[in-house]
């Protein structure tokens, strides 16, 4: 759905067309980690490509940061796949490639499965099982009042199962709040936001249903960025 309003705020999937204005990419890629977290040494092994999906990744500014600082962090050569669900942010993060041979893009809806065999067709390529590391920044609030807890839940699970490592920065409830009141100021709403059970609390039941029903360890957490926001870190 496209929002047509003064408000470039109010949409209803995140795919803010100037995300990188109010949102800083080179601050964001200050909060990561070093090595240890993103490759342990006991996996440090082969001289294989690091292998990193991008959910969510806009135009691709951040992505192209992302790749530069792993490459320079790993010491080794690091693909990408860059996803979104918006056709023409796509199309900007195609034109604005870089590093093409490296970086790629394609525009996929997670939970659609036809979609979703774009990404499992780019492991394939590569004879890969599993992303070394699936990103997913500031997306889990867009999947949730779009799919409601349960569609949030399978999120995490669908790419838990093809990820080592698994980042997450999940938004805390103000947003959910902001986010509801710009659209409906533009006269639309999320149908799904006042059935939502994970609500005031739900970075910890995004935390929980990582460690307890997925079986994953946290390993890293940043310090908040001026959204208030925190990277996690869970293999």
């Amino acid at each position: 759905m496209e929002i047509r309003n003064a408000d470039p705020g109010a949409v209803q999937y995140g795919n803010f067309m100037n995300y990188y204005q109010f949102n800083s990419a080179s601050e964001r890629v200050k909060l990561l980690p070093d090595k240890d977290i993103w490759l342990p040494a006991a996996l440090d092994l082969e001289e294989r490509p690091y292998l990193v999906l991008d959910v969510g990744c806009n135009c691709g500014v951040f992505t192209q940061m992302l790749h530069g600082y792993l490459e320079q962090c790993l010491q080794r050569p690091v693909h990408i796949l860059g996803v979104d669900i918006d056709e023409r942010l796509i199309l900007r993060a195609k034109e604005a490639n870089t590093c093409p041979e490296k970086i790629s893009y394609e525009c996929v809806d997670v939970l659609d499965g036809s979609d979703f065999e774009t990404v499992l067709s780019y492991l394939d390529g590569r004879q890969r099982l599993k992303f070394d590391a699936i990103c997913c920044y500031s997306i889990t609030m867009w999947i949730h009042l779009n799919h409601h807890d349960a569609g949030l839940r399978l999120f995490l699970r669908k790419l838990s199962h093809l990820a080592e490592l698994l980042v997450v920065e999940p938004q805390p409830w103000k947003c959910y709040q902001t986010a509801e009141r710009r659209l409906k100021k533009a006269g639309e709403v999320f149908p799904l936001f006042l059935q939502l059970k994970w609500r005031s609390d739900v970075e910890q039941q995004i935390d929980s249903y990582l460690e307890r029903a997925l079986d994953r360890r946290k390993l890293f957490e940043s310090t908040p960025t001026k959204w208030q926001r925190r990277i996690c870190f869970f293999r």
